[in-house]
């Protein structure tokens, strides 16, 4: 019996395995950062906004610290010693902003994604605001800090 058929087959499944130079492109393309403009779509992004979204909602706070930066900013001025992001958004009643404007469209400006998108387009706003940005390949949200002017004394 001749063993022909079989290294043609062997060979044949060899070869289907390799990866064609368009494989690699692709793969490539993938690997690349998408441009931090067309981030609002990725669906990364989007998911990171939705747990975001639902721990807000909930007043998670342990699911809201895993998905913030270590210098997480939410005061303009120097904190008092033992104050915490959250003791502040309690004492200043910003659950309901920050929920707000987390339902926002977030767009690029320097290096962020951030909300609303008048503080990349209005120079001088002095809303709330938000930021998101990419740190070791994961989302993380950055600072969320209210309008200069509405700061409560």
């Amino acid at each position: 019996m001749s063993s022909r058929p079989f290294v043609c087959l062997s060979l044949a499944l060899l070869l289907a395995g390799c990866e064609t130079p368009a494989d690699k492109k692709k793969k490539e393309a993938e690997k690349k950062p998408q441009p931090l403009a067309k981030q609002t779509e990725d669906p990364a992004f989007v998911a990171f906004l939705g747990r975001l979204r639902t721990a807000v909602a909930n007043k998670d706070h342990a699911t809201l610290t895993s998905m913030m930066t270590a210098d997480f900013g939410y005061r303009w001025d120097t904190p008092p010693v033992g104050d915490n992001v959250f003791t502040y958004w309690d004492l200043n009643d910003n659950w309901p902003a920050l929920s707000k404007l987390l339902r926002e469209k977030f767009v690029a400006h320097d290096g962020y994604m951030v909300a609303p998108a008048a503080v990349a387009t209005e120079p001088g706003f002095h809303g709330y605001r938000a930021g998101m940005r990419m740190l070791n390949g994961s989302w993380k949200f950055a600072y969320f800090v209210p309008g200069e002017s509405t700061l409560q004394q």
